[in-house]
């Protein structure tokens, strides 16, 4: 008989329950407040007094308290969540490219000038303190980081969100240069810890790989199982996602692998120390880096354990931890949407049919009805080679029950495309999930397009080029599931706190409201007419350039000439983005003096500013970096000339320097083959920092243009049905060099060594690619561009129209928030509105 419960243990219970529901309290936010929690955490959390503390400790016990500021909010809408069960998005990408989290977390909690006196009455300085943040190593490029602006957003907006993710132990990789040459070395962004994280080791997850299936009668039924050959464990950390002073504060959730037994004793004592610890070497290799190498086949198996492990990690976690127990699965698409940014993720559609079958025992057509209306699809390229596929090959090895549900989903799609269309073959082969050549695989994409309630682009462009070029036949046989949602990007980071002193400007000129309303800055127009409001526009400008300055003379040595306009290219080293053809610009301008044919001192005093990691394996964009360095260094030391042109190419880009690069940007170079870049967001964050753009008519230029305005954009090069003629009638690169002498010079003059100290041999697989292969038709649009760069030196000589197109550049570009493409999500695709 259960023992009568005592009047103190009634009490304690009561106790312990109140206290389990009373919301948690936030500190002070009050200066005092500040110093008395930033002293406890520097004291307990640290375990130093301030007398003797580093400025590292300073930093982590500031870090904590503002975390305790945010987590009072966060565990209250933890709490919320769970109550309310609203609709809520399960963001599914394989990098976050979050930036230092500081300033970011401070803004959104409105305590900067709070901590600021507050340290200062502790005789710190808050600028030192952040210079002792280390960016975490968790994205590349502009996926990583559309994804850190979406997620910035849907708390902005107070949408129920968790993102999911990998924590890469090294990230992509640190950039250094050895005589010019990309070298790749381990980001150690953990070396000190993260004190924005909070792991949760005891809500590992089980994540299974190998073995095979096997079936079985379940009461009559024939069913599959999977016994798998080895098993990880998934690790969650929890990081903050606030709101931009909303109270608001959503989740990231990154995983990380460790092995199930990660040491054997045994083994150890009889001396095999390496054995030993083998399991946890095999496992934790999952989560080292991000995006590893994967030109062999080892390389290739490991990219596909890291989807599988995040997806099949963040499901389980969703399903098994964030609902209720008594959940009812059929309603399971009122409750999430999986938004599937790129192919990366989309294993995670095999792996919820494998729960809903398998382990909930749905019936087929049941679990693929919820699948269907649980997943969305964001495709970021129109590229053929980065639209994943898998060989099944691969697949049956490490996932073999996915790859017979695949087999399954296959073979429906394909009886549905036939009962529509009639037995045309060719229709069939070209629409199957399962490729067949060059060798039997499965295209990610196809299957994320045949399961996702929607598919969207990221531009106007990119979206009707992927309904009419890339899955043209998907488009006709699901009518209304391709949609467009243009990218954005968020205003608080990449104006508010990059460019501080723009932002001081803009809300003297409209009030604060614009941060959350960009549209808003549709009201500088006006002010764009104002001379005064011109001359400080200037000010601010060049007091960027001097900021940027201070830092690349610091960080690398470089100096930041007076007077000259700064010319910016930022963004991951690839053909199709075409860095080579702003190189060839700077040739040419070279060339010109060295040849007699112009004075120097005619030049527009000019600074070339790259910014751009390459692939580890990608051996012709390492060259182009190899050679936009060699270039420098042979221009920036040639006295001739007259220090009226220079190239900078500091190493490591990342989002720390992208806010001291971006805002002092006269032109930025968004110069890509037209049909190949689906969106950029460069461009946007570009022309909302007061920077004309010279580009093409691709990816989200197309939209920039058309707002801004053709006089206040530099318009070049072929447009895409340009170059798919030029495609047709056989591009022959060779027949431009030919014909253009300012190119022909430029290439020769590559091609003699002039920058390879005598070596011709150095750049020649550059110049060999140029002339006879080309594929993304540098040599078809370098004449218009030479001519379009021309017309930039021209509008530069006249300042103050310069500045007036600049500000019209950020009036105008308000629609390229982040804030207005997640209610494009929300309207079109989602359905998630704001919850409490």
């Amino acid at each position: 008989m259960p023992e009568k419960p005592t009047l103190a243990s009634e009490s304690a219970t009561r106790a312990t329950h109140a206290l389990a529901l009373a919301p948690v309290t936030a500190p002070a936010s009050t200066v005092d407040g500040f110093v008395r929690e930033f002293l406890q955490n520097l004291n307990f959390n640290r375990g130093v007094a301030l007398s003797t503390s580093s400025a590292t400790d300073r930093y982590f016990a500031l870090a904590y308290t503002v975390r305790d500021y945010l987590m009072a909010r966060w565990l209250e809408d933890l709490r919320r969540q769970r109550e309310v069960q609203a609709k809520g998005v399960a963001y599914l990408s394989a990098e976050y490219l979050l930036g230092r989290q500081l300033d970011n977390n401070l803004l959104a909690s409105g305590l900067t000038d709070i901590a600021s006196e507050a340290l200062a009455s502790c005789g710190i300085d808050l600028d030192d303190l952040r210079q002792q943040e280390v960016e975490p190593g968790l994205g590349n490029g502009g996926l990583g980081r559309l994804a850190a602006c979406f997620i910035d957003s849907l708390a902005t907006l107070g949408v129920p969100n968790t993102g999911y993710g990998i924590r890469y132990e090294y990230g992509i990789f640190r950039q250094t240069f050895e005589d010019g040459q990309q070298v790749e070395q381990p980001d150690s962004w953990l070396a000190y810890g993260s004190p924005w994280e909070f792991p949760h080791p005891e809500a590992a997850q089980t994540i299974s790989f190998g073995g095979h299936t096997e079936t079985y009668d379940d009461g009559g039924v024939q069913r599959s199982r999977w016994v798998p050959g080895w098993n990880v464990q998934a690790v969650p950390y929890n990081y903050m996602v606030p709101g931009y002073q909303n109270g608001r504060v959503n989740t990231l959730r990154l995983w990380s692998a460790k092995a199930t037994n990660s040491f054997d004793l045994r083994v150890f004592n009889s001396g095999d120390y390496e054995e030993a610890v083998r399991a946890q070497t095999f496992a934790e290799n999952i989560s080292k880096v991000l995006y590893p190498e994967d030109s062999t086949p080892q390389g290739k198996e490991l990219r596909l354990q890291q989807q599988y492990f995040f997806v099949a990690a963040s499901i389980k976690d969703f399903l098994d931890v964030t609902l209720p127990k008594d959940f009812d699965l059929t309603k399971l698409p009122d409750r999430i949407i999986f938004q599937l940014n790129d192919t990366h993720p989309v294993i995670a559609v095999p792996e919820l049919m494998r729960v809903l079958v398998d382990e909930k025992k749905m019936e087929w057509e049941d679990a693929w009805a919820i699948t269907q209306k649980c997943f969305a699809y964001t495709c970021h390229t129109l590229l053929p080679e980065a639209l994943e596929v898998w060989s099944v090959d691969l697949l049956g090895h490490l996932l073999p029950r996915h790859l017979e549900i695949i087999y399954r989903i296959n073979d429906d799609f394909l009886d549905a495309v036939r009962e529509r269309f009639g037995d045309d073959e060719m229709r069939i082969r070209d629409m199957s999930i399962i490729g067949e050549h060059p060798v039997r695989s499965v295209r990610m994409a196809y299957l994320a397009t045949v399961a996702g309630a929607k598919v969207n682009g990221v531009a106007e462009l990119h979206s009707q080029l992927l309904r009419e070029k890339v899955l043209p036949d998907f488009d006709e046989f699901f009518p209304g599931k391709f949609t467009n949602v243009t990218n954005g990007v968020t205003p608080r980071r990449f104006v508010r706190l990059a460019n501080p002193e723009l932002s001081a400007l803009i809300t003297d000129a409209l009030g604060s409201g614009w941060v959350t309303d960009l549209e808003r800055l549709r009201e500088l127009e006006t002010h764009a007419e104002d001379p005064e409001f011109r001359a400080r526009f200037a000010e601010v400008k060049a007091a960027n350039k001097r900021r940027l300055s201070a830092v690349l003379r610091e960080r690398d040595g470089f100096e930041v000439s007076d007077g000259h306009m700064l010319d910016v290219m930022v963004k991951r080293l690839h053909e199709y983005k075409r860095q080579m053809l702003k190189i060839l610009h700077v040739v040419t301008q070279y060339e010109s003096v060295i040849s007699g044919r112009v004075v120097a001192a005619d030049l527009q005093p000019r600074t070339a500013i790259f910014g751009a990691k390459a692939a580890p394996g990608y051996a012709m964009a390492k060259n182009i970096i190899h050679l936009i360095n060699a270039v420098g260094s042979v221009v920036n030391a040639d006295t001739r000339l007259e220090g009226r042109l220079k190239v900078l190419f500091p190493p490591n880009y990342n989002v720390t320097l992208a806010e001291r690069v971006i805002p002092a940007a006269d032109l930025s170079e968004q110069i890509s083959l037209a049909g190949k870049e689906a969106s950029g967001t460069g461009n946007m964050k570009f022309a909302l920092n007061g920077a004309l753009t010279i580009g093409t008519d691709d990816g989200a230029n197309v939209e920039i243009r058309e707002l801004v305005g053709d006089e206040n954009f530099f318009l070049f090069g072929m447009s895409e049905p340009e170059v798919e003629a030029l495609w047709a009638r056989g591009y022959k690169p060779a027949e431009f060099y030919q014909a253009d002498d300012n190119l022909r010079r430029a290439l020769d003059l590559i091609a003699s060594g002039a920058f390879s100290r005598g070596d011709r041999s150095t750049f020649e697989p550059i110049v060999s690619n140029l002339l006879y292969d080309d594929r993304f038709m540098v040599l078809a649009d370098y004449s218009s561009y030479i001519a379009e760069q021309v017309k930039v030196d021209a509008a530069y000589a006249d300042q103050d129209a310069w500045n007036r197109s600049a500000i019209l550049n950020v009036a105008r570009t308000g629609f390229f928030s982040s804030d207005r493409s997640m209610r494009d999500y929300i309207d079109r695709i989602w359905h998630t509105p704001p919850s409490f």
